[in-house]
């Protein structure tokens, strides 16, 4: 039987000319040593011949050098391919779906959310604006504003193409057309950084004394190779959070619930100790996207909590301090409800309440 933790998938939205590709292709060319599952309909414009075609992998599957697999498919054939995606012996660690030409997103996170393979999980929907376009694409593409209320994570791409004032603007509107909380990344030339949405493994394979990361740098130009893999990390800042003692399951949503828009990213595993709940809880947070995935502790695991939150413009002492007030002394006199919250987060089959990610049985 496979133990691994299921693949989380990923949702790349955006209309055409929004830098989608781009991202995703910034995303491809910063993964480190992590194996990315790449879906999309026409990866003509994805740069193949700089991630180093490796051959055929199976019908209209690309693997790329590093450990990438490209597909392209259509909408009926998504479900075929994720099980080849995420059949053990490519050990892939996340796939990224780029959602254009495939589907609405909100019906691809309707499939997703429902699917019965138990090798996937959905891992949150980030949708690619084009600033400098922004009024012009909503009125060409009405269903933009239906495509941002069901967005986890809004990458405003374009940002060196408008002054302050337009970007400000832009992002009061976001605001309003986005479900209330859900983060606004700015973006140039599609650059983001990877660990925004995925863990990103350290390379193991060399060519020489160079990684495959140095090869890819090179082949781009040392200049443009740096700005593409490391400058992304100059606007995030990153807090790390890890306690021995037990955390509260209500304070710790309540943390959740509270958190700033600025916080893109939170990952990690949380220790309750709550009776009949004493698994670690694996904690994924994409935007407003939120997921807990519970496992047994591990042969000789100590059992803390170990979370790192990434975000931007964050006050990283003030999260601290926020999630020392989630200890628990005695979780051993909580009563199982306490659980609640948490419970309503672990992945499950498509129930009513639970059709979109971050939604609960209580919330609308």
């Amino acid at each position: 039987m496979n133990s691994r933790q299921p693949i989380p998938v990923v949702v790349l939205a955006g209309f055409l000319g929004s830098g989608k590709t781009t991202v995703l292709n910034h995303l491809l060319a910063g993964r480190g040593g992590t194996r990315i599952g790449v879906v999309v309909n026409d990866f003509g414009s994805i740069e193949v011949d700089a991630m180093s075609v490796a051959g055929q992998v199976g019908d209209s599957m690309v693997s790329l050098g590093g450990g990438c697999l490209c597909c392209a498919v259509d909408g009926s054939e998504l479900d075929a391919y994720l099980e080849k995606l995420s059949a053990p012996a490519h050990r892939i660690d996340v796939i990224v779906i780029e959602a254009s030409g495939l589907a609405e997103p909100q019906e691809m996170i309707r499939m997703l959310m429902a699917s019965e393979n138990p090798a996937i999980r959905y891992g949150g929907m980030v949708e690619v604006v084009d600033a400098a376009e922004f009024d012009a694409t909503r009125t060409r593409h009405p269903e933009t504003d239906r495509h941002l209320a069901v967005a986890d994570l809004v990458v405003l791409n374009k940002t060196d193409r408008v002054d302050a004032a337009e970007r400000a603007r832009i992002e009061r509107e976001l605001a309003v057309l986005c479900a209330p909380g859900t983060p606004v990344v700015g973006a140039d030339h599609g650059r983001i950084d990877p660990e925004l949405l995925f863990d990103r493994r350290p390379w193991t394979e060399t060519r020489g004394q160079l990684s495959f990361e140095d090869l890819l740098a090179e082949a781009d130009g040392d200049e443009h190779g740096h700005d593409r893999c490391g400058h992304a990390h100059a606007a995030y800042e990153s807090t790390e959070f890890t306690s021995e003692q037990a955390l509260s399951p209500r304070r710790f949503i309540d943390f959740l619930d509270r958190r700033p828009a600025g916080l893109y990213r939170i990952k990690g595993s949380v220790h309750f100790g709550v009776p009949g709940h004493q698994e670690c809880y694996e904690v994924h947070a994409v935007g407003r996207f939120l997921r807990f995935a519970p496992r047994p502790w591990g042969r000789g695991e100590t059992r803390l909590s170990r979370l790192v939150l990434i975000g931007s413009g964050t006050d990283g002492p003030g999260l601290l301090r926020e999630l020392e007030a989630c200890r628990e002394p005695a979780p051993h006199e909580a009563r199982p409800e306490s659980m609640w919250g948490v419970l309503r987060y672990v992945a499950r089959p498509a129930e009513p309440g639970h059709e979109f990610p971050g939604t609960g049985p209580d919330e609308t």
